[in-house]
């Protein structure tokens, strides 16, 4: 199920800047050579992220989910010079193709992508963050929400991606674990009196999450 008819997501994409030759190539090689391209956010949600992280100034972002490197790459060009991205992989064959397109950007040296299980990464990291992109295995989002609500700044925004995921969360029927795991975690975000949240259509449904 498309959550937008995707005419008008195509209408929006060639209305919105077009992405730079590093990650038009970094999107050709996800697509040809790795397994489920479709897990890239592709051009429309990069520049949605990297217009959130130029709106809040973030100077340190922490991204759980990092595949091939194209949400890391958005997002940094939003931030200032001096701004550096930790973000954690579990696949060693999506790190060395972050790591490559990363080295070969504008923003080599500013992005950290650490390999290894996101939980144990996260327990090693001091915040604070002023913004965190969860877009990982969705069966673990409460843990990483509970992981890194303590770790974000003042004024600091929590992105989860494929909040929506292609509509089934509508379905009650759908009883998978991912599915099931995103409708708890929507219910218990939309629920939770710590923080203020708004779930957006953007792609498979992006919500944004701020400590109250």
């Amino acid at each position: 199920m498309d959550i937008v008819d995707p005419r008008i997501e195509a209408y929006a994409q060639a209305h919105s800047s077009a992405p730079p030759p590093h990650l038009v190539a970094l999107a050709e090689e996800t697509t040809t050579t790795l397994e489920l391209p479709q897990m890239m956010v592709g051009p429309l949600e990069g520049r949605f992220l990297e217009m959130l992280a130029f709106s809040l100034q973030a100077r340190r972002v922490l991204e759980i989910g990092t595949f091939s490197g194209y949400s890391s790459l958005s997002m940094a060009a939003g931030m200032p010079p001096e701004g550096t991205i930790v973000t954690c992989e579990i696949s060693e064959r999506h790190a060395e193709v972050a790591r490559r397109h990363i080295a070969s950007s504008p923003y080599a040296g500013r992005i950290d992508v650490r390999v290894g299980p996101a939980l144990e990464t996260l327990g090693t990291l001091q915040g604070p963050f002023d913004l965190v992109f969860i877009d990982a295995d969705k069966t673990s989002y409460d843990a990483y929400f509970e992981s890194v609500l303590p770790k974000v700044a003042p004024g600091g925004v929590i992105a989860v991606d494929n909040t929506l995921w292609s509509g089934n969360v509508i379905y009650e029927a759908d009883q998978s674990p991912d599915s099931v795991a995103i409708r708890a975690f929507n219910d218990k975000v939309v629920a939770d009196q710590r923080v203020v949240c708004v779930q957006l259509t953007v792609r498979d449904g992006v919500t944004l999450i701020r400590r109250r």
